[in-house]
């Protein structure tokens, strides 16, 4: 590979690509995309994507009951240091038989689940819960916003 196919000469401006149907929200700041983002003339963006929430969840011990526990942890993985709120995760009539706080975790309707309120979750931090069931939800992540 050439030297000259690597490197832009300096005099050059890099195209602006148009935003795309894919990309999800645009502030000042940060941008949410289903893809990689784009250039701009500045260089590249913040951004961030539903990918950059991981959602871990493994068994705790029972309840003496026996009903299985699952402690779910939600991290905001951004790697360009985008802070992450509005984080809603999917799965149908989620319900638990251990009380979970509404404010960390809260299911609003059939398959929508709104994690910490709402509310920020900023770059690298975890929000923790645990909850009850005879079964382990699996918990994607549906939607989130960029801020």
């Amino acid at each position: 590979m050439s030297e000259k196919s690597s490197y832009l000469p300096v005099q050059e401006e890099a195209q602006v690509k148009p935003p795309s149907a894919k990309e999800l929200i645009v502030n000042d700041d940060c941008v949410a995309f289903d893809d990689p983002p784009p250039t701009d003339k500045k260089g590249p963006r913040s951004w961030c994507s539903k990918s950059s929430i991981d959602v871990f969840q493994g068994q705790t011990a029972p309840l003496p009951s026996g009903i299985p526990t699952y402690t779910v942890t939600v991290k905001n993985i951004c790697d360009t240091g985008c802070t992450i709120s509005n984080i809603h995760l999917s799965y149908g009539w989620f319900s638990s038989l251990r009380t979970i706080n509404p404010s960390v975790f809260r299911r609003l309707s059939y398959n929508d689940c709104l994690v910490n309120d709402g509310k920020p979750l900023g770059p690298r931090k975890t929000i923790t819960f645990q909850y009850a069931n005879t079964f382990s939800y699996p918990l994607p992540v549906s939607s989130i916003t960029c801020i």
